[in-house]
């Protein structure tokens, strides 16, 4: 008997939108009972109190029932195609989910997983997406223009192998195949428009917001509210029974596109250890994800299972071990192994004390001069000359503006600053975000010697090979964070004791931050003068920011210490 021909990615969504068209239908009649309800109680109210009677008439109801009918088919429609279109949009942004960064070798490495699982899985296109959240966790949607896309968390990435990652990504695109992410998708963005209603209108907002009205006409908005929750409650169960059989069929399909049932277990397993918090969104999104947030420490009773979007962890775990075959405890074993083989192959950083000493006669020749350049003197006002400074100190000196009195020393002429080219080139630089100085760009602001290009815990960075400063994209730091491709020297442990002891734990000698008796220095990448200040106020270790092009320079063992701090915290 032959099978039938395996349908193409179009032909299943365009089965899904069909089948959606139930749910449309179940929001009509929900509309129709809700206002319904509520329009009844108010006419019922109306007659009583106004009319006399206790029943409305024939009429009012005939004419009610069409009217009703009228405007629970404007409304369910309205709902449902704002979740159709706006859905996965809302979703994306509630999440800040971003497109990955190339020049990240985490961010590449998923690109190329998806891109290799995309051709295996026969789709046409796959659009990925990361949340920058250090749990672990992964979901895949259906934009308006039926483009799927898959989103993992920057923790997953952190934590991952490259198979796991692989059947992580082959979970998400057979939802894909199999149109679950398609109604998913369509299913929880219904339910979240009840739920978001619902949070509007809660009793105790309610409350306080008629603290100082009377209490005529209080008992409409407790009748909303009471609709909605009860829609919320149906289309929550609608998406956990939709959910809950079909996440084992994803694993079944995963395993036949990645072939590998053992990675898909380990993955599963680290998912539901690590997903506690997903970023901001509502609960009604839990079908969505491989593992539902907030899972640990649930039961397997009769309500668990009612109201849990996924089958129980121990479940899943057991049915892909069997197609190994193997026990499901070998398996949890296999994680920790990982887990110890990958901390052995940390490369393990030292701190600026231990590492040899370059010769410094190559160095020497690229160093400028600090007293390079410094021609320039300022007008202050009480009218006596201040410098000498360089370019980029005359520019972020405080009486500085381009109407100040300027003097080049060197060639002994006074005028306005804006009479001065090299001020007027600069302050262009300075207004298109390039440096002001091109022979100092990219120079080392501690030792100035050239940065060198390289990575550090996959993200682009530039460090300088004599000091071991590094400058970093502020908004990288949330992954370096997270991962833990590195390990740390004693001495660099010890460090970070210490700092932890003396500043952290003694507010009475914190180190104070003052911009003017610190060190003056300027941003390698676009000039501007970096200011001291803390990493953030839980890790109060000092860096120089740089507010113009959001760079962090850290100077010599000052990450590995942040780093340290946060991961024994």
């Amino acid at each position: 008997m032959r099978k039938n021909p395996a349908l193409d990615f179009y032909e299943i969504q365009k089965q899904q939108w069909r089948k959606s068209l139930f749910l449309f239908l179940v929001l009509i009649v929900f509309y129709f009972l809700a206002v319904g309800f509520i329009s009844f109680v108010l006419v019922l109210c109306f007659s009583i109190f106004f009319r006399g009677g206790w029943f409305p008439s024939q009429n009012i109801l005939r004419t009610l029932i069409l009217i009703n009918s009228a405007v629970s088919i404007i409304i369910a429609s309205a709902h449902f195609f704002d979740a159709r279109k706006f859905g996965a949009k809302f979703i994306i942004k509630r999440l800040q989910a971003q497109q990955p960064d190339l020049s990240d070798r985490y961010h590449k490495q998923f690109v190329n997983t998806v891109e290799e699982m995309r051709i295996a899985s026969g789709l046409p296109k796959v659009i990925p997406y990361i949340f920058p959240t250090f749990a672990i966790n992964s979901m895949a949607l259906i934009q308006p223009d039926n483009t799927p896309t898959v989103i993992v968390t920057e923790g997953l990435l952190a934590e991952f192998t490259r198979d796991e990652l692989q059947a992580v990504v082959a979970h998400e695109l057979a939802h894909i195949i199999r149109g679950d992410a398609f109604y998913l998708t369509l299913v929880c963005s219904l339910a979240n428009s009840f739920e978001r209603v619902r949070q509007a209108i809660e009793p105790e907002k309610l409350q306080r917001a008629g603290k100082y009205r009377s209490q005529r006409g209080g008992a409409a908005p407790y009748l909303i509210y009471f609709a909605v929750t009860v829609s919320a409650i149906i289309m929550h169960l609608l998406s956990t029974l939709i959910s809950r059989q079909r996440e084992v069929l994803a694993d079944a399909a995963a395993v036949e596109l990645s072939r590998n049932p053992r990675a898909l277990a380990r993955a599963i397993y680290k998912a539901d250890v690590k997903n506690s918090f997903v970023g901001d969104f509502n609960l009604t999104y839990s079908p969505l994800f491989i593992v539902p947030p907030k899972s640990r420490g649930e039961s397997g009773g009769f309500l668990s299972r009612l109201f849990n979007s996924h089958p129980p962890l121990i479940e899943r775990i057991k049915l892909l071990a069997n197609m190994i075959p193997t026990r499901p405890g070998n398996i949890i074993r296999e994680i920790w192994d990982i887990q110890k083989t990958r901390r052995k192959a940390k490369v393990i950083l030292k701190s600026q004390e231990e590492l040899p000493e370059i010769s410094g006669t190559a160095l020497q020749t690229q160093e400028i001069s600090q007293e390079e350049g410094k021609v320039w003197a300022i007008h202050d006002p009480k009218g006596n000359w201040q410098g000498s400074f360089a370019l980029e100190e005359l520019l972020f000196h405080r009486y500085f503006t381009p109407k100040r009195w300027i003097k080049n020393l060197q060639e002994d002429v006074e005028a306005l600053a804006n009479e001065f080219p090299q001020i007027r080139g600069a302050l262009r630089n300075l207004g298109k975000k390039k440096p002001i100085n091109p022979a100092k760009q990219n120079k080392c602001p501690r030792c100035r010697i050239a940065l060198s290009e390289s990575y550090y815990e996959g993200i682009p960075a530039k460090i300088c090979s004599r000091c071991q400063g590094k400058l970093v994209d502020s908004v990288h730091m949330n992954r370096v964070i997270a991962r833990k491709e590195v390990g740390f020297s004693e001495q660099l442990i010890k460090k970070a004791k210490e700092f932890k002891e003396n500043f952290l734990l003694n507010p009475f000698q914190r180190k104070k931050i003052d911009l003017e008796k610190s060190p003056k220095i300027y941003c390698p990448n676009c000039g501007y003068r970096m200011v001291p200040r803390p990493y953030n106020y839980q890790y109060i270790v000092p860096v120089d920011k740089c507010f113009s092009c959001n760079k962090i320079w850290f100077d010599s063992d000052e990450l590995e210490i942040l780093q340290i701090l946060i991961e024994k915290r």
